[in-house]
């Protein structure tokens, strides 16, 4: 059986994620990119569908762990009655390469170790043919193992036992003796990979890590929060093409034991703005870059075909099916390879497409060849089909409605056209534009809201409320004083807050194609923060944000969601959203005074939280007037 999901730590290449259990066994590991299939999956299943396990022999080993100070390097210490060891676990970032590294170093005393490697390919269903590197191999020691398209290479000093459908081995480590294993990765056609120096790699890997961890220009009271945040950020980039991945996990379930189980490993246009944004404020103008030439070369083509996600090169098709012989993340079915939501329409990926160029142009990036091009094209095919039902932001498979979402970021679209023409002189209708921007508003204060309730409601029409109507003052739809705004948040807090945290919507309210149950949403509950400063409740904000940070795992990671009646996050993990509203709401709120403003006036308070944000152009309480 799996650990809990909050029991699991990252490492990664910026190419491809593995996650450590608090056990030291990897149970996840998709090799040698985010999207390849997976050849650690016990995550989804058992030890018998892929793990890497290092850890003491000893079953009563305790044990605590931590990344090495603004890095992705791991730390794992087991302390035993023989004594303690510690197993760092990292991936070195080389061009063109996949490498896998663990040092077991002693350091007091001596413990028995054991080593099983299980590897099982295509998501745990291929069994590889192993045997010993050549004796006189340069290479040095150790065992090839094959199966179809990929090679594995592992190297150790220890003696390996080749066993039916496993590597193991058992070895002792002495205080200040380091025993290294590494695993390297090249399609199978290839020449073995070359013997690397772990000891230098780690030096390497540290050396990376920390030179770009230094370059956050953001400090203050929760900069620790945030520099993890921007390093998680960071980690889930695809450096080869800069693209972010949701998540480096397939069918983590929303709810234990449910059916709530999708794929995260591609790019989502929706995350485009918040995670420009949080690159941005961080400094990090060059990851920033990447992503949003990235973004262009995903949306190029027919307007009428853009889609809500991609793959980590753009790829368009990302078809569907489910793993029968994984039994799912504890029993909860079917695993799902895919997303069949890449073909659905949501509106608001225009108005998110637009918002996150014009945040790129505020920033300072430079432009992308035709990028004013591709945007006109894409408002003058908004302008006829903003009007249709969509799937929505949630991508429910319940059939389409008007969401209010979509309607509010169709109009983003409009309101971003007309700023990026009048701010930087782009050549575009801009009269008529206003014109549909006016168009835009009237529909939605006149069919999404719901004047009996002081709220916007999900849809038109509809009696439910739905957590993305938080966005409506982030995007400078209205005002955050205006009675709507509170309202609506009041309505959000009173009708979908459970425990404390905010749920997206109830699904046991909502026809949404699937069975009801899910946790609640950790982004949408950073959202509620920002909303309370907003509003002028800066001590709820504050309080609630802190409780946001202590559902963080022990080494500082967030899932999609928490289900507050187990105690336990859910979801795929780590999630890029929720780490990225972590940062927006920490900014939020450490831009305004410490405790002794919290009775400030609301002006004051607006001012200093537009002069934080100014230099990406985020002036998200007057964005309708900027």
């Amino acid at each position: 059986m799996p650990a809990r999901i909050e029991d699991y730590a990252m490492i990664g290449d910026c190419r491809s994620a593995a996650l450590v259990a608090r056990d030291g066994s990897i149970d996840w590991l998709c090799w040698p990119y985010f999207d390849s299939p997976a050849c650690f999956a016990a995550l989804l299943g058992g030890p018998e569908h892929g793990r890497w396990r290092i850890a003491p022999e000893d079953p009563r080993a305790t044990s605590t762990r931590r990344y090495h100070d603004d890095t992705l390097i791991l730390e794992t210490r087991f302390e035993t009655v023989e004594g303690c060891v510690a197993v760092i676990d990292f991936m070195p970032l080389r061009d063109g390469a996949a490498d896998l590294v663990r040092l077991v170093k002693g350091v007091h005393g001596t413990v028995t170790m054991s080593m099983e490697l299980v590897l099982r390919f295509d998501y745990g269903a291929s069994v590889p043919w192993s045997r010993p590197l050549d004796a006189d191999d340069p290479t040095g020691p150790g065992m090839r193992l094959i199966a179809g398209p990929d090679k594995v290479v592992m190297r150790t000093p220890v003696e390996i036992q080749d066993v039916p459908g496993s590597l193991r081995a058992r070895f002792e480590v002495t205080a200040g003796e380091t025993v290294p294993f590494v695993l390297s990765r090249v399609p199978s056609h290839h020449a073995d990979p070359r013997e690397i120096d772990p000891l230098a790699a780690l030096a390497d890997t540290e050396r990376y890590w920390r030179t770009w961890a230094n370059r956050c220009q953001l400090d203050g009271r929760w900069s620790s929060a945030i520099r993890r945040s921007l390093i998680v950020l960071k980690a889930l980039t695809f450096v080869p093409t800069g693209g972010v991945v949701a998540a480096p996990t397939t069918s983590l379930p929303e709810q234990l034991g449910g059916e709530r189980n999708w794929d995260y490993r591609y790019c989502w246009l929706r995350d485009a703005t918040l995670t420009l944004q949080a690159l941005m404020l961080g400094g990090y103008y060059t990851e920033a870059n990447d992503w949003s030439h990235w973004l262009v070369r995903a949306v190029a083509g027919a307007p009428s075909q853009v889609q809500i996600m991609y793959g980590l090169s753009g790829e368009r098709r990302l078809p569907e099916w489910e793993v029968g012989w994984l039994p799912g993340y504890e029993g909860a079915k079917p695993v799902r390879v895919g997303n069949g939501a890449v073909g659905q329409l949501q509106l608001d990926v225009y108005g998110e497409v637009m918002d996150a160029l014009h945040q790129s142009r505020l920033g300072g990036l430079p432009p992308v060849d035709a990028t004013w091009e591709v945007q006109t094209k894409l408002v003058a095919h908004l302008e006829t089909v903003w009007r249709e039902p969509d799937e929505g932001i949630w991508e429910v498979r319940g059939g389409r409605q008007h969401f209010t979402y979509s309607k509010v970021m169709a109009w983003v679209a409009f309101d971003r056209a007309i700023k990026s023409a009048e701010r930087f002189g782009l050549p575009g209708p801009v009269d008529h534009w206003r014109r549909l921007c006016k168009e835009i508003h009237a529909d939605v204060c006149a069919n999404g809201f719901d004047k009996e309730r002081n709220a916007f409601m999900q849809a038109y029409g509809s009696s439910e409320m739905d957590a993305s109507a938080l966005m409506i003052p982030l995007v400078g739809f209205l005002p955050p004083d205006d009675p709507r705004v509170v309202g609506t948040v009041e309505a959000v807090e009173r009708e979908l807050m459970r425990d404390g945290l905010v749920e997206r919507y109830r699904t046991s309210r909502v026809d949404d194609g699937l069975p009801a149950g899910e946790g609640a949403f950790l982004a949408c509950s950073f959202w509620m923060v920002d909303c309370l400063v907003m509003i002028g409740r800066q001590r709820d904000a504050r309080a609630l944000f802190e409780r946001l940070l202590s559902l963080r795992n022990d080494v500082g990671l967030l899932a999609e969601e928490y289900d507050t009646a187990h105690g336990r996050q859910v979801g795929n993990f780590p999630q890029a959203f929720s780490h990225i509203a972590l940062v927006h709401a920490a900014i939020r709120l450490d831009a305004l005074a410490d405790e002794d403003r919290a009775d400030d006036d609301a002006g004051a308070r607006q001012t200093d939280d537009e002069a934080r944000y100014e230099h990406v152009g985020y002036r998200a309480d007057k964005a309708v007037r900027v």
